[in-house]
């Protein structure tokens, strides 16, 4: 239940948009209670004002409107934040079978090649893994030509790199960095506002009609960074303070995870074009200079640039974005 004080809405509370993947499953109807469409739901598009879909306001003075709309139309609410697309998605990935290994291209790169599309730059908050789980990041070629006959050997083995996961793992994906999420694998994912992958393998699979997915060898081989360092581990470093753990800040995004707790709310100054909130666990309110919202674990919400400051009371966790301002 929402309870606004004003109709100057800083809270946007929002619906998400699920999408079917050969390798989702079912697994946040039971984690958040979601309501889910049939069939193996793999994405939850939480924030999203993407073409590809985009959430919709669930309550208030914007109630029914999407995100993208709001983008087009009231670009007050992100602080009139410049740009054609909404510039962050973020998504829960239910991983029951292995994703494909892909790679993603940076801003100049897709600008050129995908229709002027935002580059692909990602992170992942790991909120559940089976015991023994792994993830592919990195790989060990040092130039495309060794890596096309890698893969045409199929020496898959040996050219990718496996990095253990647990819940509470963050990881960084730049562009040009071959990933793929494993099987048994709950994530919460920020990225930009970019629908453009390059699969590199996808062990096979055929879908219901018995197709193969296509696969973008030749542009993978463009974008991959040969030189990168890929991490060798997820476990968070950064102290918390005041509630507060800054995991990523790079030039499309700042990310934190904010924890409040009965005893302490924590407050966030909200001196940014906007911020999006995921509550991962827990419930308890988000508080802005007029309004409240009860939340519990699931929610998504927008707060708009209309707001002062935002503070986090109750018992529960959540991941927290913005972008730059310009």
């Amino acid at each position: 239940m929402t309870i606004l004080t004003s109709p100057s809405q800083e809270i946007l509370l929002l619906e998400p948009v699920f999408h079917q993947k050969i390798w989702g499953g079912r697994t946040m109807a039971h984690t958040f209670g979601y309501d889910l469409p049939q069939g193996k739901i793999g994405e939850c598009w939480a924030i999203a004002g993407h073409e590809h879909g985009t959430s919709v306001v669930r309550s208030g003075a914007y109630k029914g409107r999407t995100v993208r709309e709001l983008w087009n139309n009231e670009r007050e609410l992100f602080g009139f934040l410049p740009g054609d697309t909404f510039p962050l998605l973020v998504k829960i990935l239910d991983a029951r079978d292995d994703l494909s290994v892909q790679v993603h291209p940076d801003d100049a790169y897709a600008r050129l090649h995908e229709n002027g599309s935002l580059g692909k730059r990602e992170c992942w908050y790991v909120l559940d893994a089976d015991p023994g789980t792994k993830i592919t990041v990195g790989q060990k070629a040092k130039s495309a030509s060794e890596f096309r006959e890698r893969v045409e050997r199929g020496e898959w083995d040996e050219l990718l790199g496996q990095v253990d996961i647990h819940p509470g793992d963050f990881f960084a994906i730049e562009p040009g960095c071959v990933h793929a999420i494993q099987g048994g694998t709950l994530v919460l994912e920020t990225q930009q506002s970019s629908d453009v992958t390059y699969r590199v393998y996808d062990y096979d699979r055929t879908d219901d009609e018995g197709n193969t997915r296509e696969l973008h060898l030749e542009q993978a081989l463009d974008v991959i960074d040969y030189k990168m360092e890929a991490p060798t581990s997820g476990e968070i470093t950064a102290p918390e303070v005041d509630g507060i753990t800054k995991l990523m800040s790079c030039p499309n995004f700042d990310v934190i995870r904010v924890r409040s707790t009965g005893d302490k709310s924590v407050t966030l100054d909200q001196d940014h074009p906007f911020v999006c909130c995921s509550v991962i666990s827990g419930a308890g309110q988000v508080t802005t200079d007029f309004e409240t919202a009860a939340v519990t674990a699931g929610d998504h919400l927008l707060v708009s640039a209309q707001a002062n400051k935002v503070t986090f009371g109750g018992d529960m966790e959540l991941i927290c974005s913005w972008p730059p301002r310009a």
